[in-house]
């Protein structure tokens, strides 16, 4: 017997629920939706819920609008029936039931992510570490100490012992072999950037070398680096180089392939910071395609800065790239419709009402309360006096009659700017709710605050996947 699904919802959501559910034919599951007694269904809370819902119609399992506030798991305990979240929208319902076998949550991974403090000798100890703990609770797995060529760095020990003892693995990048040497003894996991030419210190240290090609040497010195540090049973990254564009990126994509033929098993890590900061665009789509390569060469690590301002969210940037690429391979998939971390200026379906349905709404209020909501045709706002439409807030506001109250003229002038920015750019816009922008500004309620600094484990298994 197929299972039966209550759906709860509000006033001007029932019929335009009924439809949706009515439109997916034979869903797998028998449905019934259940107006709650409210105008609008992302107000509902648990705590309404469990007041007003008395019957829950033999259902086997609840759907309640994404928005719905409140503990669901004690809800689920004093109906005796599993409560859940929907998708946000409406709109999204029919992927939300499609996807239900599939929706994973991007937990795994198989990269590394070293991020360089490009500036630590110029910066104290306290700076170092509060810096290194933002960009670990980022997702970084290694802090890098940049040296710098001149500028001395008499504070290297401290700061290395300093993030050790936060529970942070240490990498030092240096051409200069006696502060790599320094940093090796004060108990650095890495060092960077070693080639034939001071591949010894590799031996003197239990530091794990990123060995680089000589100058001049290509990478024929780099295969020489590693087949001695292999004789010798030491660990190692190899790193081609990524050159800037357009001045030999293309070439050095071949040299990463040519690495990955030749060795097959090689640990290998690739540099990204000489496109993220040297172009001038955003760096969401740049870092989704180099961890596709990356993923596809089975290139086990990663060095990035956060020097330029339009850098500033690589390190979330990469994170959630790594984690995504990864489940696409292990899932034979695309990396589409498995996460929108990435899609920061724009979203996949921007409007989730076409106009008739907005008409459809707006003829249902029966309240002064405006709604805001995004059509294709631009901002729609609405009341009892009527629906009003434009993609300009100045063209709006004259028609709203809002008068002489301040705060209600601040709450919507605050809420039209959010929707032209989003109607502008394409992306999701709810009313209440700030604008999302993926994994480059996290949500408020993904701040897990600086109590911890360093990261969580590193997961390399099957991704779990989740119908929740």
């Amino acid at each position: 017997m197929s299972s039966h699904i209550l759906f709860l919802t509000g006033h001007l959501a029932h019929e335009p629920l009924r439809r949706v559910l009515g439109d997916m034919g034979d869903a797998g599951f028998r449905w019934t939706v259940h107006d709650l007694g409210l105008q609008v269904a992302a107000l509902m809370t648990a705590d309404m819920i469990a007041r007003r819902l008395h019957d829950t119609f033999g259902a086997d399992r609840i759907i309640v609008p994404g928005r719905c506030r409140g503990d669901l798991d004690g809800l689920s305990r004093k109906l005796g029936v599993p409560v859940e979240r929907g998708p946000d929208e409406l709109a999204d319902l029919p992927e939300f039931f499609g996807r239900a076998a599939r929706r994973v949550r991007l937990e795994r991974h198989d990269a590394l992510i070293f991020a360089e403090l490009t500036d630590a000798p110029r910066m104290d100890v306290d700076a170092i570490v509060a810096a290194a703990c933002a960009l670990a609770a980022d997702g970084a797995d290694v802090i890098d100490l940049g040296c710098l060529p001149q500028t001395g760095f008499a504070h290297l020990e401290q700061a290395v012992r300093a993030l050790r003892a936060r529970g942070l693995r240490v990498s030092v990048d240096s051409q200069d072999p006696g502060e790599l040497a320094r940093g090796a003894r004060a108990g650095a996991d890495y060092l960077l950037s070693l080639n034939l030419d001071t591949l010894e210190l590799a031996f003197e240290t239990d530091a794990v070398p990123v060995l680089v090609p000589s100058p001049g040497g290509g990478l024929d010195s780099l295969l020489r680096a590693m087949e001695r540090l292999e004789a010798r049973g030491k660990a190692y990254f190899a790193d081609p180089i990524l050159d800037p564009l357009p001045f030999g990126f293309t070439d050095s994509l071949v040299r990463y392939h040519e690495l990955r033929r030749r060795a097959p098993e090689a640990p290998m890590l690739m540099g990204t910071g000489n496109i993220s900061e040297l172009v001038e665009a955003d760096t969401s789509g740049m870092h989704a395609l180099l961890l596709g390569i990356m993923s596809e060469l089975r290139i086990g690590a990663l060095l990035t800065t956060q020097v330029s301002p339009h850098c500033r969210s690589a390190v979330r940037e990469i994170d959630y790239a790594r984690r995504l690429m990864w489940a696409a391979r292990e899932l034979r998939s695309l990396p589409k419709a498995l996460g929108d971390g990435l899609l920061g200026m724009h979203h996949r379906k921007p409007f989730v009402q076409d106009e008739a349905q907005i008409r459809e709404f707006a003829a249902g209020v029966r309240d002064p309360n405006f709604r805001i909501q995004l059509g294709p045709s631009g901002i729609h706002v609405y009341n009892r006096d009527g629906l009003r439409t434009g993609t300009d807030p100045f063209e709006l506001w004259p028609c709203l009659g809002v008068g002489h109250d301040a705060s209600h003229a601040f709450y919507l002038g605050v809420e039209l700017a959010r929707a032209q920015i989003a109607w502008q750019l394409g992306k999701r816009y709810a009313q209440d709710e700030p604008l999302r922008w993926g994994c480059m500004v996290p949500a408020p309620s993904d701040d897990a605050g600086d109590a911890q600094c360093a990261p969580g484990p590193t997961r390399r298994h099957t991704p779990e996947e989740s119908p929740s």
